[in-house]
């Protein structure tokens, strides 16, 4: 019997500020336990959160990408739970007046082109972390992490195969490094995705939902959404019902299990927060963040298909991050449509298996791109060959 798949994705971006979201504690990662926790940060009795400006600016940027709205009053609110790694006993986040609400965001799967819907992007700040391994059978916690700016980007219930979801994620972690407001560092904890995953017969009300938390690769999300999705299926199918849950995906056996019941928004009582006051956004700030926003991949994907006669596809790799796209665009600049094509075919065939080789990254590229388009114009002239240039490629001393 057929079913189908109902999938939404709420990721958890990490900004990119210097300092956290309330306090001028350091966001740096790596830093021993403990030692960027600020006393706003640990709740000590008499500290005062103030607003960052640098992740507001973040937010207004991402909404703007996304074609959203931007909330000119938005508040925020204390979401109220207990575990060891929130001092507070709440998290200050936005629950009613978000600061972004809709936009969204194409993807492109084997079946082609689909829009996925935006229902909201709030403001944050993220809780500690515990940690459970080199405590002789006890546990720590390290609040370095408390109060580090977090912009939530929940989608609209859209996506009906783990192959979306992941399309959706890759689209959206290349957003948010393309305009710079998260590195999309998934192993430090910088890009993480929560999978709502719920199954129904095809034109049947939206079936129970299970919570899959801290998913930090493509890799487990798919893995994890498909393992959840089959068991589902399994269970109803068994006779048995679904309940709504928060579960942990285990790697290592490739399985989801449950961390707890979920909880629904009324179990966190929000409320306005009383220390902050609601944020003002003004037709000038807005105006201003607009000003220096960069030109986004679609943009960039056209104007390199329009001046550099490249096809959608290697107008596509080469947008892949702002990094490749500005090496290229260096490399390409006031060349002929040859020396161009040329410079898009090194960069994607072999400069690109070269650096993965080596785990490095364009910035790190053993030829810089105005050495790069000498090298393609001497293909071109005739005076040397694909051949030698790649053994000059080869010889060519890192960058790094």
């Amino acid at each position: 019997m057929n079913w189908e798949v109902v999938i939404g994705l709420e990721t958890h971006t990490q900004l990119s500020t210097q300092s956290k979201i309330f306090s001028g504690a350091s966001t740096a990662f790596g830093a021993a336990p403990n030692t960027q926790a600020s006393v706003v940060d640990v709740a000590l009795p008499g500290s005062l959160p103030v607003l960052n400006k640098g992740a507001v600016e973040r937010a207004i940027r991402f909404g703007i990408a996304v074609g959203a709205n931007i909330n000119r009053r938005s508040i925020f609110a204390r979401k109220n739970y207990f575990y060891p790694d929130l001092p507070k006993g709440y998290q200050i986040s936005q629950y009613e007046l978000p600061v972004v609400q809709g936009g969204s965001l194409s993807i492109h799967t084997k079946d082609g082109e689909k829009v996925v819907h935006l229902t909201r992007a709030h403001l944050e700040e993220d809780a500690g972390k515990s940690l459970h391994e080199d405590f002789q059978g006890m546990s720590g916690i390290d609040l370095n992490r408390a109060g580090t700016p977090l912009l939530e980007i929940v989608s609209e219930p859209e996506m009906n195969s783990a192959e979306e979801a992941v399309a959706y994620a890759r689209a959206l972690h290349s957003l948010v490094r393309w305009i710079d407001i998260c590195d999309g560092n998934m192993q430090e904890g910088s890009f993480r995705c929560d999978a709502n995953v719920s199954v129904r017969r095809p034109g049947s009300p939206l079936g129970t939902r299970r919570e899959i938390k801290n998913l930090n690769s493509f890799r487990f999300l798919q893995q994890a959404i498909e393992y959840e999705i089959k068991w589902q299926i399994e269970t109803l199918e068994d006779g048995g019902k679904i309940q709504q849950a928060t579960v942990l995906f285990d790697p290592d056996s490739g399985q989801t299990r449950v961390m707890r019941l979920k909880e629904d928004a009324h179990d966190y009582r929000y409320f306005p927060d009383p220390d902050l006051l609601p944020l003002e956004i003004s037709d000038e700030w807005l105006e201003e963040v607009h000003t220096h926003m960069p030109l986004l991949q679609e943009e960039v994907r056209g104007k390199f298909m329009n001046e550099y006669d490249l096809t959608p596809y290697q107008a596509g790799t080469l947008t892949s991050s702002r990094e490749l796209a500005e090496y290229f665009e260096s490399a390409a600049h006031n060349s002929d449509h040859k020396v161009a094509q040329l410079c898009a075919n090194w960069i994607s065939g072999n400069l690109s298996a070269q650096l993965n080789e080596e785990d490095l990254d364009i910035l790190q590229s053993r030829i810089s791109a105005v050495q790069l388009r000498g090298l393609a114009e001497r293909i071109a002239d005739g005076t040397i060959s694909g051949k030698m240039a790649k053994e000059v490629l080869g010889k060519a001393a890192p960058t790094k």
